[in-house]
């Protein structure tokens, strides 16, 4: 007869407290942290959008 309570019994399981648990990504921690975040638009960049803006605006003709 086989012994049935050898397939069923508890494993033995390590477990870490959260404290002592390494993060995996150390540079995804120092990004949640705040110090993370877009970069500044270069200069070219902000003088297309300037010309742009001023293609946009309304041009007053005044004929007399």
């Amino acid at each position: 007869m086989a012994n049935k309570t050898l397939g069923t019994r508890q494993k033995l399981v390590f477990r870490l407290d959260p404290a002592q648990a390494k993060p995996r990504n150390p540079v995804a921690v120092l990004a949640k942290r705040g110090g993370a975040g877009s970069h500044q638009k270069n200069a070219a960049t902000l003088r297309q959008a300037q010309k742009q803006a001023l293609k946009k605006l309304p041009i007053d003709t005044e004929q007399d």
